[in-house]
């Protein structure tokens, strides 16, 4: 072959190469980056400003249609929609997308993206949304049997044909995404299963479970537990050195006889398989998935919570079991909103809140997981009903966080950013950015409103991004920050602070605040029922 055709060749297949490369950079993707994370896509990064349908407002396009323009006032950049495999694949090998293409048409029609739930073998730890097919044929897909030999309504993870019967219809569901979308990107995440979880025991009881709880403990966990001794959760920590930290045997050997043992034994399981139906799925289309988890309550017994499932006490047995899941992720209809997110925030493991109760303030509450937690999104559940109270807050929350979310992901890459959450039992936080500590506190504890004197306060928020040593946004609502130089024997000044919006990402002042509004150069303020972005500029002055 002469050296030109070569050269051509060598030219086309390197060309070939580069667009395979910058097609599998286009796909919506998560990138790490020290210890944050963002979701890309299209190349950029992609802040969700989110809500999920309720469980079955999805299968019906003509429930959805006069749903679609709220979502819009509402300011959601995505909407997190139920898949059901049940009317995905109602006859086994005989698919019907509709419910899916309608989705995906009606939120390209708002300016919306999507992530999909896969309603699979799980929902709520119940089998619920399985097919027909599956329900009722309990000797080719059994269930798991409780602490007294009977059936439960969940089909065990041991059961092969179940698991090969959801890879197939979740990989049909990725391919016709790919198929239909892998031009525009409106579907950007995808979540596998929903709220797994063994009830009303620890464990599975079935033949298949007992045999595979009397094998010895996989060699994978073994050397995952090894490699990572020093920093496992406390209490995977204290399980294993109970047991002796013992590197064989089955799994009652190796981690003792409780509970405990049982719950870990399953959450292998449980992983593995989710891990099986992600890893078809990503060879399809690689698009970005998570497991969510129904967090369990104080003083709660395994099986009395949904055992097993990807909560933080387990994290280690998921991390080991299921590397191709992105994100373990928490729903909340609890309170300890801060406990639970610090538990779920880790180098290796993004915060994505996919589900929280739609309630009185989640407005606060998202200003505070993006600010502080540098969360991926936030989304309240069912935020198709007719919640005003909450409806109307956060949507202005959601205007403000995505008018800031250019600004958001410079801050989150050179870490000049935080978030506060406040109430009237943590009403002050002190925070140390560029030249000053801030105080930052309740609007209430000023004392000026009638509302002061109430017994519960709103939840109030913001996120501050510093664009200088002495220059701050800040964007939220019901809060006072006064400053002080980290330098000692100077006093801090207010030079400037603006009100003012984003337009197109490019900050447009409007009122000059120097007066009542910022109490003659006190303090930064933005009222109670207020939801605004200022700039402020400070000095020191002795």
């Amino acid at each position: 072959m002469k050296p030109c055709i070569l050269i051509f060749v060598f030219c086309c297949l390197m060309t070939f190469k580069l667009k395979a490369q910058s097609a599998l950079q286009a796909i919506p993707h998560i990138q790490y980056y020290g210890s944050n994370a963002e979701l890309l896509v299209d190349g950029a990064p992609y802040l969700m400003t989110g809500g999920e349908l309720g469980n079955s407002s999805a299968s019906s396009r003509a429930y959805m249609n006069p749903i679609w323009p709220k979502l819009q006032k509402m300011h959601l950049n995505t909407v997190i929609a139920p898949v059901y495999w049940e009317l995905l694949e109602p006859q086994e090998g005989r698919f019907n997308f509709t419910l899916i293409d309608d989705l995906v048409k009606s939120a390209r029609q708002y300016h919306m993206k999507l992530v999909l739930l896969w309603f699979g073998t799980w929902k709520n730890s119940m089998s619920c949304y399985a097919p027909g097919w599956v329900k009722t044929n309990q000797k080719r897909f059994p269930r798991v049997a409780n602490n007294a030999g009977g059936p439960e309504e969940i089909i065990t993870p041991f059961s092969k044909d179940a698991l090969l019967a959801d890879i197939k219809a979740f990989s049909s569901l990725m391919r016709h995404v790919k198929e239909t979308d892998s031009k525009l990107h409106t579907v950007v995440m995808v979540q596998v299963e929903n709220e797994i979880g063994m009830l009303p025991d620890a464990r599975d009881h079935s033949t298949l479970a007992d045999e595979a709880f009397n094998q010895p403990v996989p060699a994978r966990l073994i050397s995952y537990l090894n490699l990572h001794k020093d920093r496992l959760v406390p209490e995977m920590q204290k399980i294993w050195q109970e047991g002796g930290n013992k590197t064989s045997g089955n799994w009652e050997a190796v981690f003792g006889k409780s509970l405990a043992a049982d719950e870990l034994f399953m959450a292998w399981y449980f992983a593995g398989y989710a891990n099986a139906v992600a890893k078809a799925g990503k060879a399809v289309y690689p698009l970005p998935m998570y497991v969510n988890a129904a967090l369990n309550a104080p003083g709660k017994k395994p099986g009395q919570y949904p055992s097993a499932g990807p909560l933080p006490h387990l994290i280690d047995i998921w991390k080991a079991a299921a590397p191709d899941i992105d994100l373990l992720s928490p729903d909340f209809y609890n309170p300890n909103f801060k406990y639970w997110n610090d538990r779920y925030t880790r180098p290796d493991n993004a915060l994505f809140i996919p589900e929280h109760r739609f309630e009185d303030g989640v407005d606060a509450k998202a200003f505070y997981a993006i600010g502080h937690y540098k969360a991926l999104g936030f989304s309240p559940f069912s935020i198709e009903t007719a919640n005003q109270t909450a409806g109307e807050p956060l949507a202005q929350s959601y205007n403000i966080i995505q008018q800031l979310s250019g600004e958001i992901s410079k801050a989150k890459r050179k870490g000049t950013m935080e978030g506060v959450l406040l109430s009237k039992d943590a009403d002050t936080v002190r925070l140390q950015m560029g030249d000053y500590i801030l105080t930052v506190s309740h609007d209430l504890t000023l004392g000026w409103s009638p509302k002061a004197k109430d017994a519960n306060w709103p939840l109030t928020g913001c996120i501050i991004i510093a664009l200088t040593k002495d220059e701050f946004y800040v964007g939220g609502t019901g809060l006072v920050i006064s400053f002080k130089p980290v330098k000692d024997g100077a006093r801090a000044g207010i030079l400037q602070v603006d009100e003012g919006v984003f337009v197109n990402g490019k900050w447009q002042a409007g009122r000059r605040l120097n007066g009542d509004e910022d109490h003659q150069g006190r303090h930064l303020r933005i009222p109670v029922g207020e939801y605004g972005i200022q700039r402020i500029k400070l000095y020191n002055y002795k």
